[in-house]
């Protein structure tokens, strides 16, 4: 993985990778991004240079160095575009159906003949790079986030117990999911996604997350 020292900050003093690029358009930025993905997937994060980035992205060199400037910024803005390209959360006005769309969705994602390899390959480079991995917290942070206002909902609806910790709950939803994707190896499916929904409103109820 190479980086052919780049600066650590663009000519605008901001850090790649930490807002959108800006000047030719966001097609630029879809094209590299989509190819980093692409890379990541085939090579993983060792394997991710930036010229052979540019080259399946079909962008100078330049550019890439300039607006990202190394692998791990490229990662930290491939990350903040599927936060955004993700889908809202869904609002049925029950806590267990709400949990239950959020679990389904996260099997879709991890079980996506694309996007699934991708967060392997993410994972595993936050395992390993402090800048992929603050990344990631921030990727989770942000879905984290949209996703607690329905356990807050909940809460309003007298539903669970005050004080409950909103993210606390979505995370223990999700919890499970990836350890059969990262550890256990075990299928992922809607019957999955649902018992670890349903496990985490039951423990939520029980007050188990109130802070």
């Amino acid at each position: 993985m190479t980086s052919e020292g780049a600066e650590a900050v663009d000519s605008d003093g901001v850090e790649p990778g930490t807002v959108r690029p800006g000047g030719r358009t966001a097609r630029v930025r879809e094209a590299v991004l989509r190819a980093a993905g692409d890379a990541l997937v085939e090579h993983g994060f060792d394997g991710l240079d930036l010229a052979d980035v540019a080259r399946r992205a079909e962008v100078g060199k330049t550019t890439v160095y300039r607006r990202w400037s190394s692998p791990a910024g490229l990662v930290a803005d491939l990350l903040t575009d599927m936060a955004e390209q993700s889908l809202p959360r869904t609002d049925t006005g029950s806590l267990a159906e709400d949990l239950r769309a959020n679990a389904r969705l996260v099997v879709r994602t991890l079980t996506d003949p694309r996007q699934g390899p991708l967060f392997m390959a993410v994972i595993a480079a936050a395992a390993c790079d402090p800048r992929t991995a603050e990344a990631l917290h921030r990727f989770y942070a942000v879905r984290i986030g949209e996703w607690s206002g329905c356990v807050e909902a909940a809460v309003g609806r007298g539903e669970l117990p005050a004080g409950t910790d909103p993210g606390e709950v979505i995370a223990a939803v999700s919890a499970p999911l990836y350890y059969r994707l990262l550890a256990s190896g075990a299928p992922l499916d809607e019957e999955v996604a649902d018992r670890a929904a349903d496990a985490a409103a039951a423990a939520a109820r029980a007050g188990v997350f109130v802070r």
